[in-house]
């Protein structure tokens, strides 16, 4: 995911896409929600591609084709990043 300033209405954007067999699949690129913190946005950002990523990776099974390696996330917030690996919030 990437945070990148609007110059023209100062609302930061947040975006993601998802590259399969090395062709890019889907991006989505829009402002981010109202949250208490640039954390929590980016975290429901990173949430959003990651339903995407097993949104693919359930068409891919439906078409019998079983990805070799794990689908990977990369994400350039290190609070998100830090969330995520907090295993509280995988109860």
């Amino acid at each position: 995911m990437q945070i990148e300033q609007d110059l023209s209405n100062k609302r930061p954007t947040t975006g993601y896409y998802t590259i399969v067999g090395g062709n890019l699949v889907t991006w989505r690129s829009r402002e981010q929600v109202v949250a208490k913190s640039s954390a929590e946005a980016e975290y429901r950002a990173m949430a959003q591609g990651i339903c995407e990523v097993l949104w693919i990776k359930t068409l891919l099974k439906e078409l019998s084709f079983e990805p070799k390696e794990p689908m990977k996330i990369y994400c350039d917030n290190k609070v998100t990043i830090n969330i995520a690996h907090n295993p509280i919030q995988h109860d």
